[in-house]
């Protein structure tokens, strides 16, 4: 039930002497659209044609934004009237007219409100935008009617496709608002442009009646285009269609009858398991930030970073820093070292610059905050030195010795490393609480994820530090504990060994990356091998080999091409051939008799393998290996693995996560494929302790996903 009161508190409405209602949303943070504010938003416009002393109606937002988009608290739950196509259609049926003032955000449902009023106006700083898209939605309350009425076919789906925002400039440009207001204050300017309107009488204008399709040939071209680009694009997707479909319904369809069709779409969006897996994501990047010590610490300040080492990791993290405005000081061993570090940064800008997504002036200001030097003592006024040099504890060791030496006190030393023992490098020191894992992923200046690696004796604050600066970045961070490999890296080479274990016994790789992509993965794992540098895998493959279990098995056709020097893209050939430098790689014969070979050594009869086979197999080897990670807290929650491979390892993400995807297939369905796989294999598949006892318990890793 809701709180009359309460609504009153979040919609005020206010009758001027000059005749404009005044109708404020205030529901913090975002004035989100929950059920106190639909009832409050329609309370007003029947106050506005009931009282013949309105002229006009004023819809504004207080604090930071407009309308932010649906009440999150709401989804899943029973809708409770009125429904926001109800409040919409009411506001666009008003006989007086109504005006919204837009600034901050106007997104999903507050941007359908706007469009139901019948004149916009927005302020500079306003992001307008319909990104249904990104939760496995399509705009449900007339977005889908509305819009292309208003702006055009082509340019509304461009909009709901790419789920992209607009500023103020450009969503005058299209059409979306009528002006940008003068002051930038969206009350001082939403008034003033109702009495303009009023002072020239100016009609209720509805949109639904806008002329945006009236040109039906150009229209049908721009919706079947958008069709046949968005089943190239979004195959495995099941709103982007629907969203296609109830646009072409706007064309073809009278307006009532068009929203009717918009909601049918909308309710099976709702019911799509996609829509549950992408509000998993949605809801998890959110809860990832949560990490215990954020909230038992303050941060340090950050205000300056040093790189060791000028590779392509090197290279790219300082891009990342740089782009948040930090100044950044790169230390390498030699003048030509650093020049090639200065040159891989330039590298970046000028390919930015080429496409025409940075100027020259800005590359400029972004490389005046770069300095470089070969000797460690230009650190020792620094925040924070992220060390990314080459994997080998040894060295790490001695970088840090040199960082010990002349950071000054209260620096934050992190290590970029992506399997070694943190806590060995941190007790190497004099400051272990400083020391700390910042694993970036290549390239460090786009991919999205940051595994925040914890070492035991690490201060509270320099973990909130972390967390603070990945925010700075616009990374998402991920809390993971010491291991070999965190977590991603760990469940990695789990599932990477089942992909080899298939391949040993009779599937190719060619076929298991096909049936990894058709599944949802932008890339099977030979091809990601292949992408990341075969040497680097066979270099972690050395080096665990003393403590390697003789009982276990180990697939060496890695190793045999390895021995051979093709270490994949960059060598011109791997698992697959690269000829001259392609990025795409074809089937090479000569892997295939390598492994025919590898087979007959290792006294394999080859047997035949299905898609679905391989994907369970691949699937539960990741999701054991995950839950292993959860039960031994090197990850907080199933979550965090989800988030770990959504944003590092390229998980599709309307599948919510590897951990979701389980609970989504059932995870006695899970042991069960565990169990008849050990049969094969009893060391490699052992189940998990975390599953076992879930499924003896009747629950799912949803149930732990809660914050402690």
């Amino acid at each position: 039930m809701t709180n009359p009161e309460l609504a009153d508190d979040i919609v005020r409405s206010e009758l001027r002497d000059d005749g404009i209602l005044v109708v404020t949303l205030d529901n913090p943070p975002v004035n989100a659209l929950g059920v106190d504010v639909r009832r409050g938003l329609l309370a007003a416009i029947e106050k506005a044609d009931a009282e013949r002393a309105v002229t006009a109606v004023l819809i504004v937002g207080a604090g930071r934004n407009f309308i932010g988009g649906a009440d999150i608290r709401e989804f899943g739950k029973l809708p409770q009237p009125p429904s926001l196509p109800e409040v919409c259609n009411r506001i666009e049926a008003c006989t007086k007219p109504v005006v919204a003032a837009i600034h901050g955000a106007a997104l999903g449902g507050g941007l359908e409100v706007a469009l139901a009023a019948h004149y916009r106006l927005a302020v500079e700083g306003s992001k307008l935008g319909l990104p249904e898209v990104t939760l496995g939605l399509l705009p449900g309350a007339g977005g889908t009617q509305r819009t292309p009425r208003l702006i055009g076919a082509q340019a509304a789906l461009d909009l709901m496709l790419s789920g992209r925002h607009v500023g103020a400039k450009e969503a005058r440009t299209l059409g979306l608002v009528d002006r940008i207001g003068p002051t930038g204050d969206a009350l001082a300017d939403g008034l003033a442009y109702a009495q303009e309107l009023i002072a020239a009488r100016a009609p209720v204008r509805r949109t639904r009646d806008a002329a945006g399709l009236a040109e039906r040939k150009s229209s049908r071209a721009a919706i079947e285009a958008a069709r046949t680009e968005t089943s190239r694009k979004s195959r495995d997707l099941f709103s982007p269609l629907k969203i296609v479909d109830a646009v072409q319904a706007a064309l073809e369809q009278p307006f009532d009858d068009g929203l009717r069709h918009e909601r049918q779409l909308f309710l099976q969006c709702i019911d799509s398991p996609q829509r549950a897996g992408l509000i998993h994501a949605f809801f998890a990047e959110r809860e990832v930030q949560k990490a215990p010590e954020t909230r038992a610490a303050k941060p340090r300040p950050i205000a300056s970073v040093g790189v060791i080492g000028g590779g392509t990791m090197g290279a790219g993290i300082a891009v990342a820093a740089l782009d948040a405005g930090l100044p950044v000081t790169m230390v390498e061993r030699d003048e030509a070292s650093l020049a090639r570090g200065r040159a891989h940064i330039e590298k970046v800008y000028d390919g930015l610059v080429a496409k025409g997504r940075m100027s020259e002036p800005a590359k400029a200001a972004a490389m005046s905050r770069w300095t470089g030097s070969t000797s460690y003592d230009a650190l020792a006024s620094i925040d924070l030195v992220i060390e990314a040099v080459f994997e080998d504890l040894d060295v790490k060791k001695a970088v840090f010795a040199e960082l010990d030496r002349v950071c000054k006190p209260g620096a934050i030393l992190a290590t970029n490393t992506s399997y070694l023992d943190i806590d060995a490098i941190a007790a190497s020191v004099s400051r272990p609480a400083d020391v700390i894992g910042l694993h970036f992923f290549s390239p460090a200046n786009i991919m999205k994820l940051l595994e925040v690696v914890v070492p035991a004796q690490v201060g509270a604050d320099v973990v909130a530090s972390a967390f603070e600066l990945a925010k700075k970045l616009r990374k998402v961070p991920v809390r993971a504990g010491v291991c070999d490999g965190f977590i991603g890296n760990r469940v990695l080479a789990v599932y990477r060994a089942a992909a080899d274990h298939m391949m040993e016994d009779g599937a190719s790789p060619y076929q298991i990356d096909r049936a990894v992509r058709e599944f949802g993965f932008p890339m099977g794992p030979f091809q990601v091998a292949d992408l990341a540098g075969g040497d680097i895998g066979w270099a972690a493959r050395k080096r665990r080999a003393a403590a390697r279990d003789p009982e276990a098995r180990y697939v060496q056709i890695a190793d045999r091409l390895c021995e051979r020097g093709w270490f994949g893209q960059k060598t011109g050939r791997g698992f697959y051939l690269y000829p001259e430098g392609a990025r795409t790689g074809t089937p090479d014969p000569e892997v295939e008799a390598i492994v025919d070979a590898e087979r007959a050594r290792a006294g394999i009869t080859p047997r035949a393998f299905t898609d679905d086979e391989i994907i369970r197999r691949y699937m539960a080897a990741m999701i054991n290996e995950g839950a292993n990670v959860v039960h031994e807290g090197i990850a907080l929650r199933p979550l965090d693995v989800d988030v770990t491979f959504l944003y590092g390892y390229g998980f599709p993400r309307h599948r919510g996560g590897p951990m979701k995807y389980a609970d989504t297939v059932g995870l006695a369905n899970v042991l069960a494929d565990i169990r008849a796989f050990a049969k094969e294999d009893p060391r490699f598949w052992r189940p998990s302790p975390l599953i076992v006892e879930l499924v003896e318990r009747g629950a799912d890793f949803a149930s732990l996903n809660h914050t402690s």
